[in-house]
């Protein structure tokens, strides 16, 4: 039998968590059709000596909605062998969306996911007003890997209550309205649906994200019908301070899972340095309702953030932050000089909050003032006691001497306690937010950090658990059933990788390829050889081989392979 593709010689690791096995790998029409010693020939043959293969990775928590009409290669998510991502968390997206509430799904998505608006305004295609219309939009373009998608409940929320979704709960004839346009999307393929209850996730013109307004009515209702149809998952941004869950919060996870009797992935988990017990208790108080399906999700690397004062995400929880949003830079700057605002700041910051006025974890990253740039790399408290002023007012006339363009950077967690939450099998590992707050963060290459870092560095666990954890475990939860183990009969999705090199580079890089030129920070991946996609080679040694590969995935179908991938006008240069 002649194969379309044949990996010889590699070391197989099949997501599965069994120890790994010195096989060949064969594949036709897009399915694995052998894995062992093959001795057939192939129109293609990679000699995979010395290398690893997996299932490609599975990413449960990206933001590339919007992205996906302007970059079919999914970067830079695709480049550290992830071969599926599940997007539309958070309960923010762009669809449906009749064409009224355009410019405010837009600006939704600029306050909770931190994209520039001339991007979106530039990027977004809209081809669609329906879910079904925006998945097959998607498919109509194509993409260099699996594209599987939540039902974000805003978008929903707006279509039905217009304006009135960012200012009351729904009534009934309303709820029926949505829960109807809900199950049209999950019976036309979405994974389930998502929210947030997070103060942070603000929307148009700051007012609350309308899926944040939506009462228990509603989300009975939502949530019966996955029950009702029998698959889906919900996603939950749930915590308002990371490692602790309070009553309330305790209460909604339950009611959730009682509801919908589906799985329920909240957000999210962290070790955080002034409280590193907080963690290890919650999860153990929380057992009850992670044996039933409530996992949260976790983090597997420092979340350090890159910001500025033009989008003031990290104090989007601050509703005195609220007035500052989406203003032009002028209007930004009477905020910042007037010390009313700084002193109303100033008091913010002793109620609990993730940031806690940490001037010591502050650090200037970049300026565009040549006076400033001797502050490149210092912290603000560091600079503030060199000026003699308090630190809160140097943040300020920091940013407001570089006219706003000024770039921080602030480590929100240290890794004393990350490998204890990796490890532990009652946490899913994701949270990349990859597509999301591209000036400020990037965590997109979190699966090569974890095979790097934690595998090979710090030899938390083994190399069979670590693919398994970003392979079968998110596959599974989502019910993604055809992705996430190397198998014959499944979708050729693989990634192939140098186990002594592979992981992150130590710091994102910020490029300008944004629609119309804006600035998004990327993390380049190191070690994988091959990305492998339904069959077709997406990347060979880091390069776009100029083919899109990838498929639109719905739920509650089986072998998501199409016909064979067609090639596009021009390659990606090396990541």
């Amino acid at each position: 039998m002649a194969y379309d593709l044949i990996i010889k010689n590699g070391t197989v690791i099949d997501g599965t968590g069994s120890f790994r096995r010195r096989a060949d790998v064969a594949v036709k029409d897009g399915i694995v059709a052998e894995i062992g010693r093959i001795k057939d020939g192939a129109a293609k043959t990679i000699d995979a000596s010395d290398l690893i293969v997996t299932p490609g990775f599975v990413d449960p928590h990206t933001h590339y909605d919007a992205q996906i009409c302007w970059d079919p290669l999914v970067s830079c998510t695709s480049w550290h062998g992830v071969t599926t991502v599940l997007m539309g968390n958070c309960g923010v997206g762009i669809a449906p969306c009749k064409p009224a509430a355009r410019e405010v799904a837009a600006w939704d998505l600029v306050n909770v996911e931190a994209i520039p608006f001339d991007a979106l305004a530039k990027g977004i295609s809209w081809e669609w007003e329906t879910f079904p219309d925006f998945m097959a939009a998607a498919e109509r373009r194509g993409a260099g890997i699996n594209l599987a998608f939540l039902a974000p409940l805003t978008p929903f929320r707006r279509y039905v209550l217009g304006d009135e979704s960012m200012e009351r709960e729904a009534r009934p004839e309303e709820i029926a309205q949505v829960a109807s346009l809900l199950r049209e999307a999950v019976t036309a393929g979405a994974f389930g649906f998502s929210t947030t209850t997070l103060p942070q996730h603000i929307g148009y013109q700051g007012r609350p994200l309308p899926c944040r307004l939506a009462s228990r009515d509603e989300l009975k209702a939502y949530a019966n019908v996955l029950r009702d149809l029998g698959r889906g998952a919900i996603e939950v941004a749930l915590t308002r301070h990371e490692g602790a869950v309070s009553e309330q919060e305790y209460d909604l996870l339950e009611f959730l899972l009682n509801e919908s009797a589906r799985p329920v992935s909240w957000l999210g988990m962290a070790s955080r340095p002034d409280q590193p017990d907080a963690s290890v208790d919650t999860l153990r108080r929380l057992e009850p309702l992670i044996n039933r399906g409530g996992i949260p999700q976790v983090l597997c690397k420092p979340f350090v953030i890159q910001m500025d004062l033009r989008n003031p995400f990290s104090f989007a929880d601050m509703p005195m932050w609220a007035p500052v949003f989406n203003q032009p830079a002028e209007k930004q700057k009477e905020f910042y000089r007037d010390r009313a605002f700084r002193g109303a700041f100033r008091n913010e910051l002793k109620r609990p909050h993730l940031f806690q006025g940490g001037w010591n974890r502050v650090e200037v990253l970049e300026v565009t003032n040549p006076a400033l740039k001797m502050n490149e790399g210092r912290t603000v408290a560091a600079i503030a006691e060199e000026q003699r002023k308090d630190p809160l007012d140097t943040f300020f006339d920091l940013a407001l001497a570089d006219d706003l363009n000024i770039q921080f950077t602030m480590q929100q967690y240290h890794e004393a306690g990350i490998r204890q939450l990796v490890s532990d099998s009652r946490t899913m590992i994701g949270l990349s937010d990859g597509g999301a707050h591209v000036n400020m963060v990037c965590d997109a290459g979190y699966c090569t950090y974890l095979l790097g870092t934690w595998v090979r560095e710090r030899r938390a666990m083994s190399l069979e658990q670590a693919v398994k954890r970003i392979t079968s475990e998110p596959a599974d939860f989502f019910g993604i059933r055809d992705r996430g183990r190397l198998k014959a009969g499944l979708p050729a999705d693989i990634a192939i990788f140098d186990e002594h090199r592979v992981g992150s580079a130590k710091r994102p890089r910020m490029q300008n390829d944004l629609p119309g030129g804006g600035r998004r920070l990327v993390m380049p991946a190191q070690g994988i050889e091959y990305t492998i996609v339904n069959g077709d080679i997406l990347y060979e040694h880091g390069n776009h081989t100029g083919y899109l590969p990838g498929r639109v995935l719905r739920s509650g179908s089986h072998l998501s392979v199409a016909t064979r991938a067609l090639p596009i006008s021009s390659k990606s240069g090396r990541f």
